[in-house]
């Protein structure tokens, strides 16, 4: 297996003008448990062994912050703070002990289309516990959009250590470890946030967690179904502050012996938005509110 200087997703860091409803959905409808909160911030953990999977801060509009990946050691962060800046990134704080609750040292970067990213090694973690059968263990990817898609795709390849492992006609789906992707990069007529996907143990946790997001009064945005490349269950919400966020398993396990596959071998039959051929169409809800998050300005 190829080593990966980035080794894992581990969090994402979301702005929100109503922390405490923000809060309360993310724990009571969605499935995390409170780590800690004050005026500004809440962190929440899945059932694994992350410290924290979501940052949620108190802002004047939806945004995405940052998103935070687990490097290998010291010499990833050397790499990556090398790389950034000849690739027309930027580096927002060298690397040293990061200011959170999770710790460890890291290094913030922007790359060129304004994604602010974290990348951190010997962070907190916490003790594991048992698989819930109805909540999230951890993230399993966030799928970004881009303008140019292929040039966001270079530079997680190039500068981030990230590997292709699939091209569809509208995505790039690019791994860090044996997950068939822990980024998604979409094309789009904006640069920001598309969702966040949290990973359940099994199929039928999906479906009770979903069954417990339309008992708090949130519906499916789309799914149930099965997708194409990385092979994974779905199921998509809306959040209500309009960010997306999606109940994910299955997701195909690959090694360096997988092939690729380009646009003509990712197709679906007239009608269908799935493997299974049962997911209606993405309601327009969900399509406005994919486009609709962008990453917070950086001064």
């Amino acid at each position: 297996m190829t080593r990966f200087p980035v080794t894992a997703l581990r969090s994402v860091d979301l702005a929100v003008p109503d922390l405490r409803a923000a809060a309360a959905f993310y724990t009571a409808a969605w499935g995390l448990e409170p780590i800690s909160h004050d005026a500004a911030t809440v962190l929440l953990h899945a059932t694994g062994g992350d410290h924290h999977v979501l940052a949620l801060h108190a802002g004047p509009a939806p945004a995405i912050r940052s998103i935070t990946f687990r490097v290998a050691d010291a010499a990833a962060l050397d790499g990556i703070a090398a790389r950034v800046p000849a690739a027309g990134g930027r580096l927002l704080a060298p690397i040293g002990p990061l200011p959170c609750a999770a710790g460890g040292v890291g290094l913030v970067i922007q790359d060129p289309q304004g994604r602010v990213m974290r990348f951190v090694h010997d962070d907190l973690r916490r003790v594991a516990g048992p698989p819930a059968p109805d909540r999230p263990e951890r993230l399993s990817h966030v799928n970004i959009n881009s303008r140019d898609t292929d040039a966001a795709s270079a530079f997680f390849q190039a500068v981030l250590g990230f590997q292709l492992t699939d091209r569809s006609k509208l995505m790039a789906f690019i791994r860090c470890n044996s997950d068939h992707h822990a980024v998604v990069i979409a094309d789009a007529p904006v640069d920001g946030l598309n969702h966040v996907a949290f990973l359940m143990p099994t199929l039928d946790a999906v479906m009770r967690g979903a069954g417990r997001m339309i008992d708090h009064g949130h519906p499916i945005a789309w799914g149930v179904g099965r997708h194409g490349p990385g092979d994974n269950v779905f199921a998509y919400f809306v959040d209500p502050f309009g960010i997306v966020v999606e109940y994910t398993a299955e997701v195909l396990q690959v090694d360096d012996a997988y092939r690729p596959r380009g646009p003509a071998e990712w197709t679906w039959p007239p009608g269908r938005t799935d493997q299974w051929g049962i997911a209606p169409p993405k309601t327009e809800a969900l399509r406005h509110a994919q486009q609709a998050i962008r990453f917070e300005t950086q001064a």
